[in-house]
């Protein structure tokens, strides 16, 4: 039984990682981005590339993930990871502790940053603006009133040996938007 149950938690990780997979190959618009998504496929043992055996021998560094950027109504920058490589990516590379992150909450999606100006506040109607986005790309794009979780970027964290686009979160508030597409 004990054998089972773990069995049964592993699986339905793997099924949540598979989905944000699939989600991530829906959105995907871009010949770059299905390339980040084969990349992701083949370093978590899915695929086999001879490419990737390639890369290793000459040494060449990884080309950073393209990131969505959208300017908020009130002048803030937004970005938006659409796949797991953008999402970590943005959210541990590229935020700083005093921005803002974002997620539709228990769904597949886009982690999203509001970048904060040194000394200033970000307007409440910047992060409903961000949690609009967060909630259109996400699998809950088609819903009315989805919850969006906001918190800073230090109360984000990737635990050891988790999946890319995999964190966990505190001290955040959640949000109930339409989704909104960027301008």
């Amino acid at each position: 039984l004990k054998m089972l149950q773990k069995h049964k938690k592993e699986t339905i990780a793997e099924i949540r990682y598979l989905s944000t997979i699939q989600f991530a190959l829906e959105e995907a618009d871009s010949l770059k981005e299905l390339q980040e998504i084969q990349s992701e496929l083949v370093e978590a043992g899915y695929i086999h590339s001879k490419e990737k055996n390639k890369d290793k021998k000459k040494g060449q560094k990884k080309e950073a993930p393209q990131i969505k950027q959208v300017i908020s109504q009130d002048g803030f920058t937004i970005l938006i990871g659409k796949n797991n490589k953008q999402n970590d990516y943005l959210t541990m590379r590229l935020a700083k502790d005093e921005d803002y992150w974002l997620h539709a909450k228990d769904s597949a999606g886009a982690h999203v940053v509001v970048k904060s100006k040194p000394g200033q506040e970000i307007p409440p109607s910047t992060l409903e603006e961000a949690a609009g986005l967060a909630a259109y790309f996400s699998e809950a794009r088609h819903s009315l009133k989805v919850p969006v979780d906001c918190t800073k970027r230090k109360n984000v964290s990737k635990p050891a040996g988790a999946r890319p686009g995999f964190v966990i979160y505190r001290n955040y508030e959640t949000f109930y938007v339409n989704p909104k597409a960027p301008e």
